[in-house]
């Protein structure tokens, strides 16, 4: 499958890497399509990898990851255009948090609305499914842990793009608890900062 990860940090870099040795092949787009960080992991991940913008990302996908920082999240989805996310699935993997000086991390948005439904909200007509939000990037692929293997929560509106990122999951390590539609983001995106 095509995939077009959306953003250049840990959680992208880290996506894209087990996508890319899983046999998928992987574009990650950024706001300059020169960006040296997602040359790097392209060099590094091998042939199955490139890059590009964020548009380029977006268009090349089959099935788009959003792995941004909350406060750069509607930015990249402008420039990657919402027209070119139409009709496919697209994994949030963000989680609405703000930062202040010398506090630990918040939510952005809770209880009555979440980044997952507003992901939603900024492309309409993509299929949006929230994972990998509730665990570190260390641990996304292949992950390790004394008691077997982790469960990773999801959640979303489309029962097709829940079955897709199940079976990316499964090939992932993870056992997949499916907690219902885009509204369930609300409980997810706090866990991760528990």
């Amino acid at each position: 499958m095509r995939v077009g990860i959306l953003g250049t940090g840990d959680v992208g870099r880290a996506l894209g890497r087990g996508l890319a040795q899983t046999g998928h092949q992987v574009k990650m787009g950024s706001r300059d399509a020169n960006n040296e960080k997602a040359k790097a992991w392209a060099a590094e991940t091998g042939p199955a990898a490139s890059t590009g913008s964020f548009a380029e990302a977006a268009q090349f996908a089959e099935l788009a990851v959003l792995c941004t920082l909350w406060s750069g999240t509607e930015n990249a989805l402008r420039m990657a255009g919402p027209q070119n996310l139409a009709g496919k699935v697209l994994i949030d993997a963000t989680n609405s948090l703000v930062f202040a000086p010398g506090a630990p991390p918040g939510l952005a948005l809770g209880r009555t609305d979440s980044g997952g439904e507003q992901v939603q909200r900024w492309a309409p007509q993509a299929r949006v499914v929230k994972a990998f939000n509730t665990v570190g990037h260390a641990h996304m692929f292949k992950p390790q842990f004394p008691d077997g293997p982790p469960d990773m929560f999801i959640c979303g509106n489309d029962m097709g793009a829940k079955t897709t990122v199940t079976d990316i999951l499964t090939v992932f390590g993870w056992k997949t608890i499916d907690i219902g539609g885009i509204e369930r983001a609300r409980l997810l995106e706090p866990m991760c900062i528990l």
